[in-house]
């Protein structure tokens, strides 16, 4: 249940972040409404899912050394990609509108790895929403309007900030009913 609870965390924070600094591009009443939806939905998530979660089974075992290599491998490989990505993007191919959307591509790509090694589906749907985000993000900042790339910042927020909430609730064991 720890492990659930760390990762809904992060999660929501990254959830919260991503909210907040892409919402600034957006008009001022939806910018404003959509941080507050993001600061209530984080603190939710934070109740819920951190501070308040039901009892389960007992602790989990701790991750295998595999697991703790591929982590370690994802978040240092997004951790080097999103800089190298976003300079690339916005200093040779001169694309700064889709620097938004590399990122929650970057993003969602490191979760990937995460399914496999810790037995946990949710971060393959969680990272294929977020590469699927960003391609759509990217494909209609580039030709329908450059508004889709903060927008695709806030909705990958969202996603975290969704998946945080369920991959938790996931977790929690159901109880039958009697009758």
């Amino acid at each position: 249940m720890r492990g659930e609870r760390i990762g809904a965390m992060i999660g929501s924070i990254g959830g919260l972040v991503f909210i907040l600094v892409n919402a600034g591009e957006l008009s001022a009443p939806v910018s404003t409404l959509a941080r507050v939806v993001g600061v209530l939905a984080f603190a939710a998530v934070v109740w819920f899912a951190v501070v308040r979660p039901s009892g389960g089974p007992g602790p989990a075992e701790p991750p295998s050394r595999q697991a703790i290599r591929v982590y370690g491998f994802s978040v240092t490989a997004m951790a080097l990609g999103i800089p190298v990505g976003a300079n690339l993007l916005n200093n040779v191919a001169h694309q700064p509108v889709l620097t938004v959307p590399w990122v929650v591509l970057v993003v969602g790509a490191h979760f990937l790895p995460f399914a496999g090694v810790f037995h946990a589906p949710v971060f393959a749907r969680l990272g294929w929403t977020m590469i699927g985000l960003a391609v759509a993000g990217g494909v209609l900042a580039l030709t329908v309007t450059q508004a889709a790339s903060p927008w695709t910042g806030v909705l990958a927020g969202v996603a975290l900030l969704g998946f945080s909430a369920a991959g938790s609730l996931q977790a929690r064991p159901q109880v039958e009913a009697v009758g």
